[in-house]
């Protein structure tokens, strides 16, 4: 096992000496750009065993605003990195930072030693050093890279993949083209993470005003009062938001429009890619249909859809089929419609399509708090009958049923309530505690960092996403993801860990579990080896989570025969979310939030598999 320090897990450790110059004295995102390279707009390509990255500083620049940011071999997004199934490769990395670096490669199958997380797999690339990542490539599918260190990946420090199969590919198409989704800002990632920290609302300009209810615009008076009286914002969609941010795709902001070619009748593979640090967008590409064939790099029977939301981290492959001779948008909507990224489809250069408006931006609701039940009856599992639940212990009760044992009814116990508890959310109901800590897992932290738990958290599986409940096209869902081919693991899961999302919000407090992860006294989530376990994502936050778990592939438990295989989840706000697990990559891994500054407040754990290879049993 790999010795380490996981205190420097969350953060870079910068290295300065007593020779340097006094501009050294400060950090690398501190100092003026203007002296550094120009940092070119992605992408370039490289393959083959043996390549080649550089991470340095560059001046990068979006739509006439410069600063300093982080680009490897000299561009943003790094290098589109193209890889056969199969093949060995040899990635060197060399990190002319002055500070550590890393690259993790999100959504590989690789030796835990080279998955680079800085304190769990690895200790981090020094200033001026390089380490040799090597590993053999053992699937095919669209994927990307990333620093694993401090907020390295918002100031430009990530990069696309696409691994070629080995025999032929099940995905028909002509040509196909990256777009990669990301944000950028001027103030670089730790001037937010700071300004965040001060006042978490600080970039939402976005917020409800008095003159929109006399316009009769989004909540009530009665709803206002309510969420004021939790100091909660229904407007709280992104806590990162286009006060701020330039929306891009492949480096370009909407009005650098990046372009792609076609010859009308051409199946065109789009394999999309959302690298932000922390926007989900709504993508859609106005006047053609999306065949989604793919979603994290994995193949999928395909389905056609208008819309779709990815969050931050997931991939996913769609197939488009332009038949008219003009240009198409290709829209990346920010979920809190804040701003969008606009890339364009177009039968020659310099064609652009009208681009739309921003729609209205949404609201967040009861069912967000964690109240999605009330009135409704929540949705139990398709394929519930799968899970042997009296070997586990649970009796009879469906995995997807709503647990009413902790509800907090007439006559409750408040003793552990805070102002939240007993406030009467229903409408005329029974009131609901909004901080019931028994709900959580046994050795939850109950203490400031958990501001609410979820009453009635619902199966929210087939959400449409925030924002697009009410829109008259198709969007697609989690479930309308069936695998194109079986899973090789079959076994009914043998046991079931549930695990809850959980903040306060108001103080920008991120947890998993009511615990923030601290390298000290880390107790990692431990799995057998090769154990089938359910895991279970409860939300208690009203914010969308992306959760990623390094090294696997889980199934989510969609009422598909075949689930999809997925690397990345978005649970919404007040929902829960399941999948099944084959923890059958020995090693210790990252699990959290791929939010980053959610990751960097404390969402975040490790995962440890044992035994090791070559270990006792």
């Amino acid at each position: 096992m790999i010795e380490f320090d996981r205190r420097h897990l969350l953060s870079g450790t910068l290295s300065v000496s007593g020779a340097l110059g006094a501009s050294a004295l400060f950090p690398s995102w501190a100092r003026a750009a203007s002296s550094l390279p120009k940092g070119r707009k992605g992408l370039d390509e490289l393959s083959g065993d043996q390549i080649d990255l550089v991470i340095g500083n560059a001046n990068f620049a979006v739509e006439g605003r410069s600063a300093q940011s982080i680009a490897i071999n000299g561009t943003i997004p790094g290098p589109l990195i193209r890889l056969k199934e199969g093949q060995n490769v040899r990635l060197s990395v060399t990190n002319n930072l002055d500070e550590d670096s890393s690259i993790h490669w999100h959504g590989l199958l690789v030796p835990f030693q080279f998955d680079g997380v800085p304190g769990v797999s690895f200790p981090g690339i020094k200033p001026g050093e390089t380490f040799h990542y090597q590993f053999p490539i053992r699937q095919s599918g669209t994927y990307w890279y990333h620093s694993h260190s401090g907020t390295q990946e918002q100031d430009g420090h990530y990069g696309p993949i696409i691994v070629e199969p080995a025999g032929e590919d099940p995905v028909a198409f002509d040509r196909e083209y990256m777009v990669v989704l990301s944000d950028w800002s001027p103030l670089g990632g730790h001037m937010i993470m700071k300004k965040l920290k001060q006042q978490s609302d600080y970039f939402n300009y976005e917020k409800q005003t008095f003159a929109s209810l006399l316009a009769g615009k989004g909540q009530t008076l009665e709803q206002r009062l309510k969420w004021g009286k939790m100091r909660m914002s229904a407007a709280d969609i992104s806590d990162v938001t286009g006060s701020t941010y330039s929306y891009m795709v492949n480096g370009h902001g909407p009005q650098e429009n990046w372009t792609g070619l076609f010859r009308p009748g051409e199946r065109v593979r789009l394999r999309i890619v959302n690298a932000s640090a922390m926007s989900i967008f709504n993508v859609r590409i106005p006047g053609l249909k999306l065949e989604v064939v793919q979603a994290d790099g994995q193949n999928i029977v395909p389905v056609q859809t208008d819309e779709l939301q990815i969050s931050v981290a997931e991939t996913y492959d769609v197939i488009v089929t332009p038949t008219e001779n003009k240009a198409f948008n290709i829209i990346g909507e920010a979920v809190d419609r804040s701003g969008m990224a606009r890339a364009t489809l177009a039968p020659a250069a310099g064609m652009v399509a009208a681009l739309p408006a921003l729609r209205e931006r949404p609201t967040l609701t009861m069912k967000d708090m964690g109240m999605g039940a009330m009135g409704a009856k929540a949705a139990p599992m398709a394929n519930d009958k799968t899970m042997d639940h009296a070997a586990m212990g649970h009796g009879t009760e469906a995995p997807g049923s709503t647990d009413m044992a902790g509800m907090d009814m007439p006559g409750m116990d408040m003793g552990r309530s805070t102002e939240m508890s007993g406030m009467d959310m229903s409408g005329g109901g029974p009131p609901m505690n909004m901080r019931d800590t028994r709900k959580l897992p046994p050795k939850s932290g109950t203490g400031p960092g958990v501001a609410t738990v979820a009453p009635m958290p619902v199966d929210r599986i087939g959400d449409r996403g925030l924002g697009l409940d009410d829109v008259k096209h198709d969007v697609l869902v989690y479930t309308d993801l069936v695998a194109l081919e079986p899973g090789k693991d079959r076994r009914r899961p043998s046991r079931e860990l549930e695990i809850h999302l959980t903040s306060n919000m108001e103080r920008y407090m991120w947890s998993l579990n009511g615990n923030k992860f601290s390298a000290v006294t880390d107790d990692p989530i431990r799995f057998a080896r090769n154990e089938r376990v359910r895991v279970k994502l409860v939300n208690d936050t009203m914010m969308s989570h992306p959760i990623h778990l390094h090294g696997h592939f889980f199934e989510l438990v969609n009422g598909q025969t075949n689930q999809p295989r997925k690397h990345t989840v978005n649970v919404l706000p007040g929902g829960f979310v399941q999948f099944d697990l084959t923890a059958d990559e020995p090693g210790d891994w990252a699990f959290h939030c791929h939010l980053l500054y959610h990751m960097e407040a404390g969402m975040f754990q490790v995962v440890t598999v044992r035994p090791l290879d070559g270990d006792a049993a």
